[in-house]
């Protein structure tokens, strides 16, 4: 399926857009307007855009179904700041809850059983109960549009973290693993970001990978290993010899086994490599994968 946005109603491009574009960190801001009022609401168009200066931005879109405006858009445009606290699992049902349209001047926070919190260089109140509060000023608002549908880009900087002591490590640093984050899909679908759906990718350091086109040709047109496992092997910046010294019992069988039939020998040691790099042990898994190039 082809489409061509220009072609769709608003409502219908942005299902297909949120569907696709996920998931999404949630910015759930709390703002205030030139009188006082307290808001607090949820938006999913959100992210980091810089660390020095430490910029966040997120865009209150103007409502497909009748054009106007969120309260948030109209309190950052009179007073330019807010807290942006940071959603996890124990608080989605009610951030959810203070996404509903209520009338201008309701608290949320109330609403929603929130408590607030006195920031420390801005009026907007936190999130007592988010494991991670931002405090920013607001550098600028740059609309998109004026359709409905049309994002506001609300560039902020932040001024201060707050972060609970339960989520750090020995070192001081945030543990993602103990920090239950949630992000936004399509429709009503949410994700929770947990130790049972994470994983680590090893970063490319500063030398740069061989690259998938410098693997060799039986590795490289494998039908066992797929794009991730070609990804790892060739996230090295030179290719590894063979380790006289290194001993796999499961290797020796391997080979021992197949060895007349040179075919299912690369089958087999493909496999168990293909084990070793699902588990990242990437240097194993190279040591296998060379047997059949001796």
């Amino acid at each position: 399926m082809i489409l061509n946005l220009k072609d769709l109603k608003p409502m219908d491009a942005q299902n297909y857009l949120q569907h696709a574009i996920a998931p999404r960190p949630i910015c759930f801001a709390s703002t205030i307007d030139a009188e006082g009022n307290v808001n607090l609401s949820p938006f999913s168009f959100f992210n980091l855009f810089s660390s020095n200066p430490p910029i966040v931005i997120f865009s209150p879109a103007r409502k497909v179904r009748d054009n106007t405006t969120k309260h948030t858009l109209q309190n950052v445009l009179k007073v330019p700041e807010v807290v942006i606290n940071i959603v996890d699992y124990d608080m989605v049902q009610q951030m959810s809850l203070a996404s509903c349209e209520f009338a201008k001047g309701t608290n949320e926070f109330t609403k929603a059983g929130f408590t607030m919190e006195a920031a420390t260089q801005v009026n907007p109140p936190m999130v007592k109960e988010s494991k991670i509060k931002l405090e920013c000023k607001v550098n600028e608002v740059k609309p998109l549009g004026t359709e409905g549908g049309a994002g506001n880009l609300v560039i902020a900087e932040v001024l201060v973290m707050h972060i609970d002591n339960s989520i750090l490590n020995a070192e001081g640093k945030i543990d993602q693993l103990k920090l239950n984050l949630v992000a936004r899909l399509g429709g009503d679908w949410y994700c929770k970001v947990d130790n049972s759906n994470l994983f680590q990718v090893a970063k490319p350091n500063t030398q740069l990978g061989i690259g998938v086109d410098a693997l060799p040709a039986s590795i490289k047109n494998s039908k066992i290993l797929n794009g991730n496992n070609l990804g790892q092997l060739a996230n090295i910046n030179e290719m590894p010899a063979v380790n006289p010294a290194y001993n796999d019992d499961r290797l020796k069988n391997i080979i021992q086994y197949y060895s007349i039939n040179p075919v299912e020998m690369e089958k087999e040691l493909h496999i168990y490599a293909k084990e070793l790099l699902n588990k990242g042990d990437v240097t194993a898994a190279w040591q296998v994968l060379l047997a059949i190039e001796i």
